[in-house]
């Protein structure tokens, strides 16, 4: 007996359009001195841009704290919660507003996107910390798919883009132990 596909064995374009909520992309309080802005554009393996990703980041309180607040899908705009769900739109670019991390010095970051059987993990790193051995295991041209970069005349504003696949792919994390 033949079984209809579930969703998870569908591929999608759920995620960009299901998913978000008022607010998501919103980490920081509104008007909060020390906000950061972090934005890219999510490409498929051709640098087509990918209209309908989602993008979850997850990252350390500036004190270093990752206790994160609950309350993490209701923005009341005071509270720095840790958490943020961010859409691309139609061209593939998102905007994160955030503070940036004590501690760890990067934002985790899970991507979904039609197309993947499973979402992909990754980190954002807005400064190149010395000693961290992520970083210092990789070749110098894949550290730099993981590196934010400082947006020209804008000092709280950050790029990364996101590469799926091919030339200038963005470092992956394997999550799947134990599969």
């Amino acid at each position: 007996m033949l079984l209809p596909p579930t969703p998870s064995q569908t591929i999608g374009p759920y995620y960009g359009t299901a998913l978000p909520f008022p607010g998501g992309g919103d980490a920081a309080p509104a008007g909060h001195p020390a906000a950061v802005t972090l934005h890219g554009h999510v490409r498929d393996g051709e640098g087509a841009p990918v209209p309908d990703a989602l993008l979850e980041f997850w990252q350390a309180a500036p004190d270093g704290s990752l206790a994160g607040a609950p309350g993490s899908l209701h923005r009341d705009g005071e509270t720095f919660t840790g958490w943020a769900r961010v859409p691309t739109d139609r061209d593939g670019h998102y905007v994160l507003r955030t503070l940036l991390p004590g501690g760890a010095p990067y934002l985790a970051l899970c991507v979904h996107a039609r197309g993947l059987d499973r979402h992909l993990f990754t980190r954002v790193y807005v400064t190149e910390p010395p000693g961290d051995a992520l970083l210092a295991a990789l070749p110098a041209d894949r550290r730099a798919t993981l590196l934010a970069r400082p947006e020209a005349g804008r000092r709280t504003a950050y790029r990364f883009d996101v590469q799926l696949q091919g030339d200038g792919e963005t470092v992956f994390l394997d999550w799947s132990a134990g599969d």
